[in-house]
């Protein structure tokens, strides 16, 4: 396959391109307020059609168990519906004339998933959906010089929710060129979000910063705004932004190049699982900003490849991930390298006190920014449990996607394995999914993201790597099959749903074992999170041998938890009645070698310290012989 093109153009380069005709409003790098360009029920039947799942009963709503609780829909309205989703994605097939076809050929080799080239203008028209497609797919663009300014805004469609919007303030207050307006109006954002309205203006004072804001919300264009506009064209490997996946690295790229198409500046993406030989010859084109992950930016600086000494702007997204275990040691390798006099953005929206404890290390008197008081879940997420049974969580799995039918669905697994059997599982029962983990190589992944951009993925079955990263327009629904150990988890994992202003449904499949992990949840987001109760859906029958199974892992927890002291003797283990018996009679034979039966249990307290004999104290007590020619001694 060959490489990809490696010219460095600049965002200006491409103005001649058609703009975007709306930003997807879901994009965490958007996040301020969007007016949609033709968005809403597509009844012409524009886009590709999806194919539904088979129903397998009539659909119903499941009914809380609290009075008053209000019924959850069934699905969302508007852009999330399937339907609409498959309009707003035709832009993904890289066709503006609206035909979703894609024209193959080599003579332009289209940029890979991670798009490791420059920031462009094309970024904005090709949608990660058509980055996935290979190296060899060429995509046509209808040019129009008409179309080269900005499109006047919309009026909106919709009231703002005040939780996430700061509706008094436009981003013309917030201080930045001309350049970086004009590619906001072309998106068709107008009001930023609270943590945008907050974060800019002190970004760009150059002070560092911590922010702490919902998910869904936008901050990476928190972030990404006041570096674009502070980075000086021409100047190489000046910012340097890494985050804890491949897939989260390449939506900041992309959100940049939404909003820095006509800057001048580039951009470089250096994550691993693709050859480090394309990367190598794009950073050998002096990018300003690198986008990456830890270790492929190591690598990078160990071949020679990347200079960090120029670096004077540094962000971690997702900072709680970047300072875990796993991170931590490559974090601090990395910023020792920066220069101290850097400015240092962090963000995420879980930062406990350790974190931040560890964040304000690698800081100078940072500023914390925190939008996320009271619950750290954005209201418009309508949260439930479902009691279940470990054995019947499947069934109820299939049941909610049957009858529910959401439009996308996104459910949340704990182990790898666990992915992959509950694809093959819904297979079973006709209902298409796919899984995305880390054990998958890149190229999967690709193809799997490539689907679910481009709207022509229902259900996908996750691990927590797509907890972070992920950001698709029109997930309805996210469902926690297995609920996670970290209660931070829980908190991103429902953040793919309800973004930017959109409603969401977030369901939790809980076995009665995990009531104190669902406990420590609902504390950590300040939330009561309600019981949803179904009452067509039967539970199964206990399987065979899974009371003793239980009974096995019960003895196994109760053996963990108890602590032990190396040092201490250990009790002998209890004694048969055979072993008893034995033990009696050797203890009677014993008795019988000592006077009254009485066998000593240690030392006598006074003992006779005599002396042994030997060959050299019999010398020493013999009497010495006389002297040589001389009388013997006289006694005395």
């Amino acid at each position: 396959m060959p490489d990809a093109d490696t010219s460095s153009p600049s965002f200006s380069d491409f103005n001649s391109h058609t703009p975007h005709e709306g930003a997807d409003s879901g994009s965490s790098g958007g996040g301020g307020s969007h007016h949609d360009h033709g968005s809403g029920p597509a009844s012409d039947g524009s886009g590709p059609r999806k194919k539904r799942r088979r129903r397998r009963g009539k659909s119903r709503t499941g009914q809380t168990s609290e009075p008053g609780q209000q019924p959850r829909p069934q699905s969302q309205q508007g852009d999330n519906t399937p339907r609409d989703r498959a309009s707003n994605n035709t832009r993904s097939s890289g066709n503006t004339s609206g035909s979703g076809r894609r024209r193959r050929g080599r003579g332009r080799s289209g940029p890979d998933f991670d798009d490791d080239r420059p920031i462009t203008a094309t970024n904005e028209d090709i949608t990660l959906g058509a980055m996935i497609a290979g190296d060899t797919e060429e995509l046509a663009h209808d040019h129009d010089p008409e179309l080269d300014e900005p499109d006047p805004v919309a009026p909106e469609h919709k009231p703002l929710s005040p939780e996430i919007f700061d509706t008094e303030m436009t981003f013309e207050q917030l201080g930045l060129k001309e350049s970086i307006q004009r590619a906001i109006r072309g998106l068709g954002f107008r009001h930023p979000t609270r943590i945008q309205a907050q974060l800019v203006p002190i970004a760009l004072t150059g002070k560092d910063v911590l922010g702490q804001a919902k998910t869904g919300t936008g901050k990476t264009a928190a972030f990404g705004l006041p570096l674009l506009n502070m980075c000086t064209p021409g100047e190489p490997f000046q910012a340097l932004i890494l985050g804890p996946t491949r897939e989260l690295a390449v939506q900041i790229h992309n959100d940049l190049a939404n909003f820095g198409r006509y800057t001048g500046l580039s951009a470089v993406t250096v994550y691993g699982g693709k050859p480090i030989r394309q990367q190598a010859a794009r950073l050998a084109k002096n990018p300003e900003i690198i986008v990456g992950t830890p270790g492929r930016v190591i690598d990078m600086v160990e071949r020679g490849h990347l200079r960090l000494h120029n670096v004077r702007f540094a962000v971690l997204d997702e900072v709680d991930r970047m300072f875990d275990i796993g991170f931590r040691d490559d974090i601090r390798k990395i910023l020792k390298m920066c220069p101290t006099d850097r400015q240092t953005m962090f963000v995420s929206a879980t930062i406990s006190n350790e974190i931040e404890d560890l964040a304000r290390r690698h800081m100078r008197d940072p500023e914390k920014i925190v939008t996320s008081s009271g619950s750290l879940t954005v209201s418009l997420v309508q949260q439930h449990y479902l009691t279940v049974q470990p054995w019947d969580k499947k069934r109820l799995l299939a049941h909610l996607l049957t009858h529910e039918e959401p439009a996308l669905t996104v459910v949340f697994c704990r182990l790898k394995r666990t992915c992959d059997e509950l694809v093959q599982y819904l297979a079973r029962k006709d209902i298409e999914a796919h899984a995305i983990h880390g054990d998958l190589p890149q190229s999967k992944r690709n193809a799997v993201m490539a689907q679910l951009k481009s709207g022509k993925l229902e259900v996908l079955i996750a691990s927590d790597l797509a907890s972070r990263g992920i950001d698709v327009d029109g997930v309805t629904h996210v469902i926690n099959y297995d609920l996670p150990e970290d209660p931070d988890i829980y908190v991103h994992r429902i953040g793919r749903t309800a973004r930017a202003g959109k409603q969401g449904v977030a369901w939790s499949l809980v076995t009665p074992e995990q009531g104190e992990l669902l406990t420590q949840i609902e504390h950590l987001i300040n939330t009561e999170i309600p019981k949803l109760d179904y009452p067509d859906f039967q539970p199964g029958p206990v399987p065979d041998g899974y009371r003793q199974q239980r009974e096995q892992d019960e003895q196994l927890r109760q053996i963990r938890s108890q602590k032990f002291n190396r040092y201490a003797t250990p009790a002998p283990p209890p004694a048969s009645a055979a072993t008893a018996a034995a033990q009696q009679a050797d203890k009677e034979k014993l008795a019988a070698k000592f006077p009254g039966g009485i066998i000593p249990t240690q030392l006598p307290t006074k003992r006779m310290f005599g002396k042994v004999r030997t060959s050299r104290t019999a010398k020493l007590d013999a009497a010495p012989p006389p002297p040589p020619g001389g009388t013997p001694p006289a006694s005395t």
